[in-house]
């Protein structure tokens, strides 16, 4: 293999599980450090400026980041680090950080942008373009901003006072808002003259199914992702005692748990999946269990059940799930009578879709053969050059902190575009690597590694948490288990950088490695190579660590799936040839 090259960016960030899986590329072992280190407003705004909304990620994060994180993968089954309620900490615990926010010049440079919707893409947008003089207009059919994370979150999960908070903060600078205002016509927009259009309005579109029945159990059958927004703003109260959600998702989750709320009383989730293939968050279907709701997985749904015009429940058919040799599941009769289970209301919650009737289709935006718009995957420019996508609207149903990565990236183009600059021409992220020597030895950060089990975050008592939909049920970490979570971060973000020129192959550092990640060895291909080490590097997802070649034409190979960061190499290194080097790594706005 050739030698590593430690001066590309890209490969310090792919070792930095945590932050290299989100999306938006928070710098998570950076923040992580300064909560453990009570400076809570600073552990906010690195956030603020990577993923915009750390109390409301802090609390409904999809959390890509914890799987990849390494406690969860090298210790003994460890579970990864709490990332995202940490967030939280730091947002829970921040004073006032106003003053720390954007100045938003009074001199505005002459451009207009509307951007249509107001969910967690478009403001990003907003709060990346105004800080450099844009004038925005923002157009929504809700009457606040925060899109599907005012309509599709329960306020038990995200209070109403932080999705007001963080929205605000990007609104007050100065964004001029069209809310209750349906924007049925694209052209309506194009022919105001705008600069650029940024179209980030979700996938609004619930998915049902066409059963037999379903006429006429009319109105006793909802479509969950619009019974959630109706009772997000209060137009539904009540369901019925016995209900059925149908769907394996986390929208399912929220359903469910949302119909025990408001007097369901047998409420279960029928998903036609194996539960192990359900699509909602582990925690999520925990917390539905957690609240005595059933999850029922194998039952395809067959037919509404009607007499006299009133729901009485459904047929399911029970299946089970068969593989092929490429892992394509198929879900299989098992030949048993169909099961009825009673329901007053059944809540469909089986999927999203896009919707653009609004878009007319002589504006030159073109849609492919599933009617989504076309967009690149890299600027979020569609086909019109002046008409940017991003969010669920770009390419389907995603996520918060996906359309925030989003939001980032189309603000980058559409200031380009702006400026009459190639959208093409990416700004690169910005990094840097500093030793982290107090001594030769002595590191500035703490690199103790102990086995330590995750905390579990407290909760509200579940009596009064089903008795008020609007009583968060997490309660978060209070700031001393925080400090204690904190610490079971391996501090990935800091680095063991080697030096040829100084090693003289004793050795030492191979000896005392607790992994068994360092391996001097002759070169060879990299298949080859993985097998040769003291422990084979069976995860060739992450990179080795691969040194030049040294005066015994050895090379130093180091594994980098399975290294602690623990600093013992360069700790025991005679010669200085390891250091601890912190590596950041921030992705650059719109206009850095």
């Amino acid at each position: 293999m050739n030698p590593t090259d430690i001066k590309n960016p890209e490969y310090f960030h792919k070792v930095v599980d945590c932050q290299y899986a989100c999306p938006a590329h928070t710098p998570v072992p950076e923040y992580i450090r300064l909560i453990a280190a009570g400076r809570y407003d600073d552990a906010y705004m690195v956030n603020w400026e990577s993923n915009v909304f750390p109390g409301i990620l802090g609390r409904t994060c999809d959390r890509p980041c914890e799987p990849a994180c390494r406690r969860g993968r090298v210790g003994n089954g460890e579970e990864p680090v709490a990332i995202c309620r940490l967030k939280r900490v730091a947002a829970d615990n921040k004073s006032d950080i106003s003053a720390r926010l954007p100045v938003v010049p009074e001199q505005k440079n002459g451009k207009r942008i509307a951007l249509i919707g107001a969910g967690p893409a478009s403001l990003t947008v907003a709060r990346d373009l105004m800080p450099l003089g844009y004038n925005i207009d923002i157009y929504d059919n809700q009457f606040a901003g925060g899109g599907m994370m005012r309509s599709q979150i329960p306020s038990f999960r995200l209070p109403i006072t932080v999705l007001d908070e963080e929205v605000g903060y990007i609104l007050d600078m100065g964004v001029v808002t069209h809310f209750d205002t349906e924007v049925s016509s694209l052209a309506s927009i194009v022919e105001k003259d705008y600069d650029a259009i940024f179209v980030g309005t979700g996938a609004p579109r619930g998915k049902g199914l066409e059963l037999p029945g379903l006429e006429e159990a009319g109105k006793s059958v909802h479509i969950g992702i619009d019974w959630l927004a109706s009772v997000a703003f209060e137009h539904t109260e009540q369901i019925g005692k016995r209900v059925l959600v149908l769907g394996g998702g986390n929208t399912a989750m929220d359903c469910c748990r949302t119909s025990r709320r408001l007097g369901g009383e047998d409420v279960r989730v029928v998903v036609r999946s194996p539960f192990a293939d359900m699509k909602a968050s582990p925690w999520e279907k925990e917390d539905a269990m957690h609240e005595g709701i059933p999850i029922l997985d194998n039952h395809v749904p067959k037919e509404f059940v009607v007499e006299d015009g009133k729901l009485q429940g459904m047929l399911f058919e029970k299946v089970k799930a068969e593989y092929d040799a490429n892992g394509k599941r198929s879900l299989v009769p098992t030949g048993e009578d169909l099961v009825f289970m009673p329901a007053d209301d059944v809540l469909m919650a089986i999927g999203q879709d896009n919707a653009f009737p609004w878009v007319e289709r002589d504006l030159g935006v073109e849609f492919d053969k599933w009617d989504m718009p076309i967009v690149d995957k890299t600027t979020f420019q569609s086909t019109n050059p002046k008409v940017f996508f991003g969010g669920d609207a770009a390419f389907g149903p995603e996520n918060v902190i996906t359309a925030v990565a989003h939001g980032h990236q189309a603000a980058v183009s559409i200031d380009l575009f702006c400026r009459a600059e190639p959208v093409s021409k990416r700004p690169p992220p910005f990094t840097n690597l500093v030793t982290q020597k107090m001594g030769i030895h002595e590191w500035s950060y703490d690199n103790a590694v102990e086995v330590d089990k995750r905390f579990m975050v407290p909760m509200a008592p579940l009596e009064e948490s089903l008795r008020n939909r609007k009583l968060e049920v997490e309660l978060g970490f209070d700031p001393a288990t925080g400090y204690r979570e904190a610490e079971r971060c391996f501090n990935c973000d800091v680095q063991t950088v080697f030096e040829e020129a100084r090693c003289i192959e004793c050795d030492a550092c191979v000896d005392i490695c607790p992994t068994d990640c360092i391996t001097f060895t002759e070169n060879a291909e990299e298949p080859v190579l993985r097998q040769q080490l003291s422990a084979p590097a069976n995860n060739p997802t992450q990179d080795l660590y691969v040194s030049a070649d040294l005066p015994t034409r050895r090379v130093m190979v180091k594994d980098e799936d399975v290294c602690l960061h623990c600093g013992l190499c360069a700790e025991r290194c005679p010669t200085a040839a390891w250091d601890m080097q912190k590596f950041l790594y921030n992705v650059a706005k719109a206009g850095q």
